[in-house]
């Protein structure tokens, strides 16, 4: 049988309407949008339908949002197969915020505890962004090596530092306002071939999230997480989770750390990997994994359509 692994999107992915014919046409949506809603006190239904748009960008809607639509989908696949029928995948990942869907899809904690998570780690993201006048802007053309010395050359003391390695050729730096100003500028000297400055609300997975690191430290030492019952790729390192008792540590790491994507996916195809599912909005992982291996393709499930065509084989 072809090995499977499962991919979740992280912030970004987010789009006016998410969710919203899955929530209609299948009761395991309709239950997990409630109980996200419960546990989070948030208007997580409207705001996933309806918007508007700049609501559901702010980091600390976009987390929970993305999480509870991806874990809909996930639980109408699973709804929708025969349990002997089921894929069970050889491994689970995903970007940044999907780390921690993908945790939750290996078993290591329940629907609730999961969201509670996401939307605290939303919360104290947007609080420390709002603190620091800062940013992110995606370099194009560059190698880790080019993308180091970017950074020192723009830095001029402030924080700048590289915090996606995405896939070949696509590093996201993140720092202060001028200092990722001064390295879009600087970039096409480096070898750059594109310098891109994203909407996010501040400088994402550096230093300047330290104190939302150290507030999320609380929550994540409050959960006992459970056995994980497929293996789930770390982004600090790529690396394997060896355990439950490694959770909280990594996930605060990636907090501060870059992201290693680009490692992770290369850890999933060396284990031998062909079929690969990305359930959630949007379809930015595939279109990284191609970057990554031009012969792999990922099915994307994120859709009532898509569903549909799972279920039938197509």
């Amino acid at each position: 049988m072809m090995k499977t692994a499962f991919l979740f999107p992280g912030q970004g992915a987010q789009y006016v309407g998410m969710g919203r014919d899955i929530y209609e046409a299948f009761p395991s949506a309709r239950d997990l949008f409630d109980r996200a809603e419960s546990a989070t006190a948030l208007p997580l239904k409207k705001l996933c339908f309806e918007g508007p748009e700049e609501d559901l960008n702010r980091t600390d809607i976009a987390q929970p949002a993305i999480f509870t639509v991806s874990a809909a989908l996930l639980q109408c696949m699973r709804d929708s197969t025969d349990p002997e029928q089921q894929i069970r995948p050889a491994c689970t990942a995903g970007l940044s915020l999907g780390e921690y869907t993908a945790l939750y899809a290996a078993g290591a904690m329940d629907f609730e505890t999961g969201v509670k998570l996401v939307a605290r780690r939303g919360e104290l993201m947007q609080q420390a962004a709002t603190a620091v006048a800062s940013g992110m802007v995606c370099i194009l053309g560059l190698d880790e090596s080019k993308a180091n010395e970017l950074c020192e050359a723009a830095r001029d003391g402030q924080i700048l530092t590289c915090a996606n390695f995405n896939c070949p050729g696509q590093i996201v730096l993140s720092g202060q306002i001028d200092a990722c100003r001064r390295a879009a500028e600087l970039s096409e000297q480096f070898g750059a071939s594109s310098a891109i400055p994203l909407k996010v609300a501040g400088a994402f997975h550096s230093d300047i999230m330290k104190p939302a690191a150290d507030a999320l430290a609380k929550a994540l030492d409050a959960v006992r997480f459970s056995e994980l019952l497929n293996p789930v790729l770390a982004n600090i390192d790529g690396q394997l989770y060896s355990g439950p008792s490694v959770i909280g540590e990594k996930l605060l790491g990636q907090l501060v750390s870059p992201v290693r994507w680009r490692r992770c996916m290369e850890s999933i195809l060396n284990q031998g990997i062909e079929k690969f599912y990305e359930i959630g909005p949007g379809k930015i992982l595939a279109g990284l994994l191609r970057r990554i291996d031009r012969k792999m393709r990922a099915t994307c499930i994120n859709s009532k359509e898509t569903l549909e065509k799972y279920v039938k084989g197509d």
